[in-house]
């Protein structure tokens, strides 16, 4: 079986590798027993999509059953339920929270064929040499351990990583310019009594005080030591602030699901309020005014990946790795990138988009003719450009990441008194 995966790999490093991966088939024998191979993968719905297991049983032959979650059952199933599934599809502040369980198992980078075209993010924190790191629960302080065994983070990479990074985005609010009718340009208008019963905030604890954190820096209210590791005081001092914003009635609601949003905007309940990338997508596809709006103070970013069940062996193990690396050869990322989230391997994403589509969602370009969604619903017309430019433009306006703090505990208990308040 090794010595299958890297002949393909030999291949997958050549010339047009994106193309070569998706068009070749496996080898006769692999192909005849890695049919009967079903892997169990769960996560968020950002990634969990049914056209992936699709192109996964086309181009690779085996079955993958995907589970979509909000992300605290993502992380209860991911430390608690370990023989409940083979790959776990998470995000980076998630792997903080699991990785001391021991149901994970650390990956070889020698096996991962685009190991070297991963995006800096990842690898040493940086987007480029002069990039400064964010504050919060970056990836690569979570992304590396010192070996096969290893229980602890590593400072450096090392080869062995917790999770194969996939999928990220640079996160800020959703507004709907139609019914606000002026510019929004900082956090700080989340809490704007202007909105007062039409903003939204979500209501997964580790992401959410985050946002939080924005509104209160931008507003000039707390000066953060770090935004990703609050002392007790600032939590008290954020959630005093968000507490008597909501009985002053400034909250429509606050959602847990990508749906939920999604229909919180669309239908005018909520005018202002955190939102994903993709469900600024929905909304826009319904021919709604939707944008996913720049702030001055910059962006909130996350990142996922794939982690792989530490019972995973033998010829599952081998099928979970020709996974990770169809996963990264270019048409998942093609299919994020249209969404407007970012490949781990921008590069071979390239050769799944046109012209058009990657001059609008990479680099910022207006469009040449109209940009379509996956699904082929319209997103924006020809000279349109993406809200925030181009991919060095946002990442490199990133101010913190989605985070689990050392406080982590108390967070949550503030943040639930919060949302019973």
């Amino acid at each position: 079986m090794s010595k299958m995966r890297y002949s393909r790999r030999a291949v997958l490093k050549g010339g047009a590798a994106a193309v070569a991966a998706s068009t070749l088939p496996a080898p006769m024998v692999w192909a005849q027993e890695i049919k009967d191979i079903t892997l169990r993968q769960f996560g968020t719905g950002v990634s969990n999509l049914n056209d992936v297991a699709n192109k996964v049983k086309e181009d690779l032959g085996f079955t993958l059953e995907m589970t979509a979650l909000d992300s605290d059952s993502v992380t209860q199933r991911a430390a608690t339920q370990p023989d409940s599934f083979d790959i776990a599809d998470i995000e980076y502040w998630i792997c903080k929270k699991v990785w001391p369980t021991g149901n994970l198992q650390a990956m070889d980078t020698s096996k991962i064929a685009n190991y070297d075209k991963i995006v800096g993010i990842f690898r040493d924190g940086k987007l480029t040499p002069e990039s400064t790191i964010a504050q919060g629960t970056a990836p690569h302080t979570v992304g590396f351990v010192d070996g096969p065994g290893g229980t602890s983070f590593a400072d450096e990479e090392t080869g062995w990583m917790t999770l194969i990074p996939t999928i990220y985005n640079a996160d800020t609010l959703g507004i709907r310019p139609d019914l606000i009718g002026r510019p929004i340009n900082t956090w700080a208008e989340l809490l704007n009594p202007e909105f007062k019963g039409k903003a939204s905030i979500l209501d997964i604890s580790s992401i959410g005080i985050m946002d939080m954190a924005m509104v209160c820096e931008a507003m000039g209210e707390i000066q953060y030591g770090d935004k990703g590791n609050m002392t007790r005081e600032e939590i008290d001092k954020t959630m005093a602030i968000f507490t008597e914003a909501k009985k002053n009635g400034q909250f429509r609601a606050f959602w847990k699901t990508f749906d939920e949003s999604v229909n919180l905007m669309a239908s005018g309940e909520v005018v202002i309020q955190s939102m994903w990338s993709p469900a600024i997508t929905a909304v826009k596809s319904r021919g709604i005014e939707c944008v996913y709006q720049p702030l001055k103070e910059g962006y909130r970013s996350w990142g996922g990946g794939i982690g792989l069940s530490s019972s995973l062996s033998g010829m599952e193990l081998d099928a979970a790795y020709e996974y990770i690396n169809w996963y990264l050869s270019g048409w998942v990322g093609g299919y994020l990138m249209r969404q407007g989230y970012y490949s781990a391997v921008p590069e071979t994403s390239k050769n799944f988009m046109t012209e058009n589509e990657w001059g609008y969602w990479f680099e910022g370009k207006p469009a040449t003719d109209v940009i379509t969604s996956p699904t082929g619903d319209i997103l924006a017309q020809a000279g349109d450009t993406r809200d925030g430019g181009s991919f060095y433009d946002r990442m490199g306006s990133v101010a913190c990441w989605n985070a689990v703090m050392d406080e982590n505990q108390y967070m949550v208990r503030k943040w639930n008194e919060f949302i019973a308040s």
